[in-house]
């Protein structure tokens, strides 16, 4: 039985509680510290697994959390198909950046978190990644709270896990985190995308067949590619339009706020068993801020994870920052 199943009766309304006026507060420490009329612009493509694996690696029976800051509850402006091609749109104007396969994608991003379900206060922490551009080398990472900028942790190699060992690690390295051959149409992308699914790592005796057969295999795999190492402006601007055809999508009405107190509009993702995937996007530029997830128990849900990407770069070495 894991920590989830074991939480106290009222832990998730007291988590939601605790954790809204945590980032509420955050959001206006944010907001006050904007200067006016300016607007930070940050590139999508992070390894959502990886940056959730370090910090729940490196927090000792840490459980990672998320909240969203409710507004209005009035009806969203746009459906979630119009704010992927928007999102599209905005990816075509961002700056492509290339790596050779020797480089690394280097990430940071902010997480919410604390020591236990039932105890203690929430932390903001600040992770950085180095993924291999052409997926030769182990992923490297290191992590502060963020409220104490000389915290870092040492910078230590993440391994995949083994889904048949939870506490076991694989010596297999991660898949390229540069994702250059990505296809910039659409329609080519979808064909590339069948022929090419993620790994999702099955435990043995899964029917691979049946999972990696399943037309939703594409857009799971399109998700992960967003949420996965750097992808090329054109090839991201596909993605998006390709998302954009996927049934089920819905937009969550009310404002979206992220680890970082940024606001911006939440895209609720169909097909995840057990639970919700929200892809957030800035509310006016429609860039990529991040992704949060939730659980669903005995018809109950409750917030499990929040991430919000602040920059992407390539360099030459783990360690090393752009």
């Amino acid at each position: 039985m894991n920590k989830i199943d074991q939480s106290p009766p009222g832990f998730e309304e007291q988590l939601l509680t605790d954790l809204t006026a945590h980032v509420a507060r955050r959001a206006e420490m944010a907001s006050a510290a904007r200067p006016v009329g300016r607007r930070n612009r940050f590139l999508p493509g992070w390894r959502f697994a990886g940056a959730l694996g370090l910090a729940v690696a490196l927090t000792a029976g840490a459980l990672v959390v998320q909240t969203m800051r409710v507004g209005d509850h009035s009806p969203p402006a746009a459906s979630a198909s119009e704010i992927l091609r928007m999102a599209a749109d905005a990816a075509r104007q961002q700056p492509e950046l290339t790596a050779r396969p020797d480089q690394y994608v280097f990430t940071e991003s902010l997480a919410t978190i604390r020591d236990m379900p039932d105890s203690g206060p929430y932390q903001t922490i600040r992770n950085q990644l180095w993924q291999s551009a052409g997926g030769v080398a182990y992923t490297q990472g290191r992590y502060r709270p963020e409220s104490d900028p000389n915290g870092w942790g040492e910078l230590r190699e993440l391994r995949m896990g083994d889904p048949a060992d939870p506490t076991k690690e694989l010596d297999a390295f991660d898949p390229p985190a540069y994702h250059g051959d990505l296809p910039s149409d659409p329609d080519e992308l979808l064909r590339y995308l069948r022929e090419n699914p993620v790994d999702l790592h099955l435990p043995e005796g899964a029917d691979e067949e049946a999972v990696y057969g399943d037309e939703s295999m594409v857009y799971t795999t399109a998700r992960s590619m967003v949420r996965g190492g750097y992808v090329p402006p054109r090839a991201l601007a596909a993605l998006y339009e390709l998302l954009a055809r996927e049934p089920g999508a819905t937009v969550i009405s009310g404002d979206v706020v992220d680890a970082a107190g940024r606001h911006g509009v939440a895209i609720r993702m169909p097909g995840v068993i057990g639970g919700n995937e929200d892809f957030l996007f800035d509310r006016d530029t429609h860039v990529f801020l991040g992704s949060r997830s939730s659980v669903v128990r005995n018809g109950k849900e409750s917030l499990y994870d929040t991430d919000a990407l602040l920059r992407i770069a390539i360099v030459d070495r783990p360690g090393q920052l752009p």
